[in-house]
This record gives C-alpha cells, structure tokens and sequence, in this order.
C-alpha cells in the first residue's frame, strides 16, 4: 500500500510539472507573439516585385545556377536587419536619427539625397509590380491600374493611424497571399530537386550576364530602405525606461522575429527562380517580360498557375508600396528633420513608375535596373549603421563584438566588389 501510495505520488507529481510545463510554454508564445510583426513588415521588401523580375529572369535564363545568389543574400538580409533592429532597440533612435546625431550636416544631406534616390528605386520596382498584377488579373489598363494601386496604398498606409499592429497584420496577410502563391506554382511545376540542392550549396557565374542578374537579386534581396525602417519599427515595442537587460531580451524577440520572416522570405525568393528554371527554362523560353511569364504559365502549367502568379505580384506591389511609403517618411524625418505631407512624398517617389508606364518603358528590364541601382545605394546605408553600432558610448551593452565587425565588414565588402565588377563589365562592353 505504502508503495502504491508513493506511486500515486509521484505520478501526480509528474502531472503537474508536465501541466506547468505547458502553461511556462504557452506563456512564453504569448510573450513572443507581442513582439513578432516588424520583421514581417521588412521581409516584404525581400520579396517585392523587384525580386519577381530578377529571379524569373534568373531562373529562365541560367537554369538553377543562381539559386545560391538567394542563399547567400539571405544571410546578409539575416545580419542586416539584425544589426538595425538592435541600433533601434539599444539607442531608442532609428537610423536616420543616428547618423543625424553622429554625422556632420552636409553628410547628412548627401545620405539623405542618396537615400530618396533609393527610395524612388524602390518605388519604381513596387509600384509597376502592383500595377502589373492588376493588369494581368483583369485586363485594366495600365495607367488605370497605376491609379487605383496609388489609392490601395495610400489607404494601407493611413491604417497606420490605428497603430502600427494594424499595418504588421495587414503587411503579413498579404506575405500569406505570396506564399501561398507560389507554394502552389512550385508543387505544379515539379523541379528537379536534386540540381535544386546543388546550385543551392554550389556557387556558379555561368557569363558577365549572369553577374548582372546576381547583383541584381543581391539589390532585390537585401534593400537599404528597409535597413532604415526596421530600426523604426522596433521602438513601437520599445520604452523608455528599458534596462539593459530588458533590452537584451528585446533583441532576442527581435531575432526570432527576424529569423522567421526571413526564411519565408528566402523561401518565396527560391521558389520564384526553381519555378522559372523548372518550367521555362526547361522549354527553352527567355523571359523579357512580366507579362510573358505570367501568360507563358497558362499554357504550360495551367489557368491555375497563371493566376496564382497574378495574384502574388499583385500581392506583392500593395504591400511592398505601403512598405517603401512607410520608409520614406523615416528617411526623410530622420536625416535632416524634413517632414512633408505622404501625399506630396508619395506623388515625388511615384512619378518615376508614372513615367516609366506613360513612356510604354519594358516593365521587366526597368524593375531589374531597378534592382541594380538599390544594390550600389546599400553601401551608403550598411557603413554608417556599423560605425554606430561599433560605438559602446551608443550601443552600452549592446555594442558590436568583435566577430559581430569582421562579418559587417565582410558583407560591405561583398557587395562592393559585386557592385566593382558590374561597374567594369558594363563599361568594357561586356555586357
């Protein structure tokens, strides 16, 4: 009896410790889920309609050879936006703010200038990507299109109002809508796997073309602008009082925040380049244009697949739009304290895309450029972010190790000899 009892004991001892164990855990998911939204805002600008132009290009052109090109931006993406939210998180100021604080006037103007013509980069590749999808989806005009996407951007952005969980909900359902997406266009067009898993692992540059559409997924992935929000974005969860410790917690979330939104950015990216390998590259089809991927799946992979495509770059320009518009307004606030109307922003970063529809400019070839220039803006937005975060009397605790500086230099590096060797390829005719 005296066993049985000791038995009976113990079991209810388990019990309870399992069903404390369960409460620990949901608690700690309650705790994370404040925090997640702010990489998923960012993880749009990894998959904007920029990303749709290189990647397909990319996948039609050279196969599954630069699958890898969206690996490795990917990890930069990972760092990056790892640095900026710990900027946010240990100053309580975002980037622009900083370098305000750090840098003379007159540099501040010219990351400022820089910046801005970052940002109509930007919204050159969101807003033709949206207006693209509306076209394609329902045969409007393009000029219609443009207008009525103007207006569905504009009206995300003044969700803004009711706080900004609002636009992180909004911002993720439609990250859903794009993953889905093309979550379906990857089970209709059964890749090769095996190749996949190579070119994913295995770095290759088939020609100097191959370098453009690398460095223009590198512009496509890894955007400035975003490095500017993000640091924005974490102060909604930041206070003013915060310890240390409380701000090292901060980071973790963020982390977490960052490397969940990242992956299913990587993931979206991937897909993108395997379908276009797997379905035109394999019929010996060279995409030139949006359109031509969009109505070269019909016939190929079905009515299914064509309009899944449409709907994810449709998806894709809302969200990324309201996104750029978002940063915008940190740039221009932060650098040299100018705030103007979002109207007025909106209409000045807009007219590019306007012009480039009016002109009848190919869409595709303006959204690859378009990537290209982001790519050489990136330097002017990582150096800075490093110097401050390397800085203890900035950062306290959480200022840069070591091996935290090597990486950050590492990846500037990177970019700028990619950035180098386009720069010579193009001016010697190579390309």
């Amino acid at each position: 009896m005296k066993n049985d009892k000791n038995l009976m004991d113990v079991n209810l001892t388990a019990q309870k410790q399992c069903i404390y164990n369960g409460i620990e855990r949901l608690s700690k998911f309650k705790e994370l889920l404040k925090f997640l939204g702010p990489a998923f805002i960012v993880s749009v600008a990894y998959i904007d309609p920029g990303n749709f132009a290189t990647n397909i290009r990319g996948g039609s052109v050279f196969n599954y050879s630069l699958i890898w090109v969206i690996l490795w931006s990917n990890l930069m993406g990972l760092f990056l936006q790892s640095m900026s939210a710990k900027l946010g998180i240990a100053t309580g100021h975002n980037l622009p703010e900083m370098c305000s604080k750090v840098f003379s006037r007159k540099t501040n103007w010219f990351f400022w200038i820089e910046a801005e013509l970052a940002a109509m980069a930007t919204d050159l590749a969101e807003f033709l990507g949206g207006t693209l999808g509306l076209h394609l989806l329902f045969g409007l005009p393009m000029i219609y299109a443009g207008l009525i996407i103007a207006a569905l951007t504009y009206l995300i952005v003044c969700m803004e109002k009711y706080g900004q969980r609002v636009v992180e909900v909004i911002i993720g359902i439609l990250v859903a809508v794009i993953t889905i997406a093309y979550t379906l266009e990857l089970v209709l067009a059964k890749p090769d796997w095996a190749q996949v898993g190579i070119h994913t692992l295995i770095p290759s540059l088939p020609n100097s073309q191959a370098v453009l559409i690398a460095v223009g997924m590198l512009g496509a992935t890894v955007m400035p602008h975003v490095i500017y929000l993000h640091s924005q974005l974490v102060q909604a969860r930041n206070k003013s009082d915060d310890t240390q410790e409380q701000k090292r917690k901060h980071l973790r979330m963020a982390n977490i925040d960052i490397t969940i939104a990242m992956n299913i950015a990587f993931l979206v990216n991937a897909a993108m380049v395997i379908v276009a390998a797997s379905v035109f590259f394999r019929n010996g089809i060279v995409v030139d244009t949006i359109e031509q991927a969009q109505s070269s799946l019909e016939p190929l992979l079905g009515t299914l697949s064509s309009g899944a495509f449409g709907i994810a770059l449709l998806a894709s320009g809302l969200s990324s739009s309201a996104v750029g518009t978002m940063a915008g307004q940190t740039i221009m606030q932060g650098f040299i304290g100018l705030s103007l109307p979002i109207k007025f922003r909106r209409l000045i970063t807009m007219a590019p895309a306007l012009i480039i529809i009016a002109l009848g400019v190919n869409p595709m070839y303006a959204l690859i450029m378009s990537q290209v220039a982001l790519s050489f803006a990136l330097p002017f937005a990582i150096v800075p972010m490093l110097l401050i975060t390397s800085r203890k009397d900035l950062m306290g605790s959480l200022v840069n190790k070591r091996s935290t500086k090597i990486a950050g230099w590492i990846i500037t590096s990177v970019i700028l000899a990619l950035n180098a060797v386009l720069v010579y390829l193009t001016f010697t005719g190579s390309i």
